[in-house]
């Protein structure tokens, strides 16, 4: 899966982005200073930055020329709502791939992170699972999965969130019975129907083990 580094402060910003974009089969790792974006960058590799300018501890143009200076070559997008042109030449010339104006149109934002992550193999491997993620075909030893229309739809989200947990409020919303017992089951039968271990997160909710 295509993971993407998300720094930016503002939490309603943040917490829109994640959700749509993790919709759109990205994985989202969030920070909202400078600092521990730079830090997880050493523990962990990304598929690209999207980084907001104007944070706290160590701003996006700072932290981008650093990485730049390290050697880290990760695609990334800034984000600011500083338009004037030195600015934007600023971001470009800490080693920005590109440069979105807030307030931004998400489809359009979401354009650019194709254009920059489109080389990427989209394919998620688990044991012997393959999801697909363009094609939105789940394979289990090269065999498309059988399964119903929900249980799939729960096991690519599981597969989605890998090695995360899927949040048991967004496994809920695909379901007609919104509700524990209905979620419980269908996790019961797809690992009774297909050699997956599915393991309950207490109070957070299921992720491939």
């Amino acid at each position: 899966m295509i993971k993407i580094l998300l720094l930016e402060d503002d939490p309603i910003l943040a917490k829109t982005l994640k959700k749509i974009l993790e919709k759109n089969n990205y994985q989202i790792t969030w920070v909202r200073d400078g600092e521990d974006a730079s830090s997880i960058t050493f523990n962990e590799k990304f598929n690209l930055y999207l980084f907001d300018i104007n944070v706290p501890l160590f701003n996006g143009d700072d932290l981008l020329l650093s990485l730049r200076e390290a050697g880290d070559k990760t695609p990334c997008i800034l984000i600011s709502a500083l338009v004037d042109i030195s600015s934007i030449t600023k971001g470009f010339s800490s080693g920005a791939d590109d440069y979105i104006k807030k307030p931004f149109d998400i489809d359009e934002l979401l354009v650019r992170i194709k254009a920059k992550t489109s080389s990427f193999s989209n394919v998620i491997v688990y044991k012997d699972f393959k999801y697909h993620v363009d094609d939105d075909i789940l394979l289990y030893k090269d065999e498309e999965v059988s399964l119903s229309f929900t249980q799939k739809a729960i096991l690519k989200h599981l597969f989605l969130s890998y090695p995360n947990p899927s949040l048991k409020e967004d496994l809920f919303e695909l379901l007609e019975v919104q509700n524990d017992l209905a979620l419980r089951v269908n996790i019961s039968k797809i690992k009774h129907k297909i050699d997956i271990d599915i393991k309950n997160v207490r109070g957070v909710g299921y992720k491939l083990a």
